[in-house]
This record gives structure tokens, sequence and C-alpha cells, in this order.
């Protein structure tokens, strides 16, 4: 049994080059990602009202610019040589970065716009009045991006003054601030709550076929918008 080797002796490697064969002068990939993750559209501020349609399901990147109702859209590849077939492809918007000027704002703003965007705006005879737009569908195209930008326009004096000059030739009074809106209203329930809980008309006798205050005073609670 001297002369027959173990098996350790056997798998024991016999030269340098063996033993160095398997190891890797590489540089080891990294176990972590050095990508930042896709940051969230930031939500409205409580000043600015909230937007109707509020931000895009799917291609959220229309939420960055004013992509005037652009998306990405798919279809098929047609092929007309001897391998008739389709092929799935995307069309996507024809987005640039454009500096745009804002006379309400008196600067020169430079955003993403795409062509069908800028097109509008040029027609519209500048940025402004592309923001101010009242139509549903203008609405719906500014996105959230478009809806923040219109409501820092419409707070700039001059489009203050015009909107005066709008009511004054219509003969319409002054609307009221937010917090006077809400004042008003606070005063309105509070009101309405303490006719509500007042017993004494409840325990009042009264005669044959007369309303019940109670019950006018809970229709009147019901009618009350929140």
């Amino acid at each position: 049994m001297a002369g027959i080797q173990t098996r350790s002796a056997m798998a024991a490697p016999f030269s340098l080059s063996v033993a160095f064969r398997n190891l890797s002068v590489s540089t080891p990939k990294r176990s972590f990602s050095t990508t930042l993750a896709p940051k969230a559209n930031k939500p409205l501020p409580d000043h600015i009202p909230p937007y109707p349609y509020g931000p895009k399901q799917w291609y959220k990147q229309a939420d960055t610019g004013l992509y005037g109702g652009a998306m990405i859209r798919f279809g098929n590849k047609i092929s007309d040589g001897r391998n008739e077939g389709k092929t799935r492809r995307s069309w996507k918007p024809n987005v640039r970065r454009k500096k745009i000027y804002s006379d309400a704002l008196d600067e020169h703003l430079f955003i993403k716009v795409t062509r069908k965007a800028l097109r509008t705006i040029q027609k519209e005879g500048g940025l402004d009045n592309y923001l101010l737009g009242n139509s549903p569908s203008r609405i719906r195209e500014l996105g959230m991006f478009g809806w923040r930008l219109r409501w820092q326009v419409m707070q700039t004096p001059k489009i203050q003054e015009r909107f005066h000059k709008q009511r004054k030739a219509m003969g319409l009074p002054e609307p009221k601030t937010f917090e006077e809106w809400i004042k008003d209203k606070e005063e309105e329930i509070q009101a309405t709550i303490e006719e509500r809980l007042n017993i004494k008309s409840a325990t009042t006798p009264r005669r044959k076929g007369q309303a019940d205050p109670q019950k006018v005073s809970q229709e009147s609670l019901e009618s009350l918008p929140l």
C-alpha cells in the first residue's frame, strides 16, 4: 500500500499553472447600482388649487413639461418585401427644450415642449394666452406642469389687472379672497348647527297642520355644501 497514492495527494495540483488557473484578476462586479432611483413628480403645493384631471397614470414624463396631450403610441411596421409581416414598434413625441418668453412673468422659461404644443403656442400668440385657455381640452393637455405654471401666471400683476378690467366691463363684483370665503362658510355652518341644536322650537306646542321646524332645519342642514 506504500506505492499507492492517497486521494488527497492525487487531487493536489502538480504545478503553479494549475494552482492559479481558477484565480481571476478581473475587477469583481458591484453588488449595488449607482443609478439614481426614478424620482416621482412633486405634488402641487397647498396654495395651488388641485388639478382637476390629476397626475398622469402612464407616460408620466408628460407631467414634466408642455406636451400638448401627446403621448407614446404603439403600432405595427408592415414589411412590403419578400418577407411580409408585422413588427411591433412605438412612436415617441417630438420633445425639445425651448426657451419661451412669458410676458406676464417677464422672463424666458427654459421648458420641455413638444412640436404640437409649440405650434399651438405660436397660434395663440404667446405662452400666456396658451396657459390661460379655459376650454376643457386645453386644461387637460396642460398637465400638472402646465397647471402649476398657469397658476403662477394668473398671480402676476399684469394678469390680475386684465381680470379686473374684464370684471369691470361685465359689471361683476370683485371676488372674495380664499380666507374670506372660508370664514363665510364657517359662519354659515355654525349658524345652521346652532339652529339645529335649538330644542326650544322642537318642544313648543304647535297647531295642527303646522310644519315641524326641526324637520325644516334638518332639510336646510342636508342641503348645506360641505
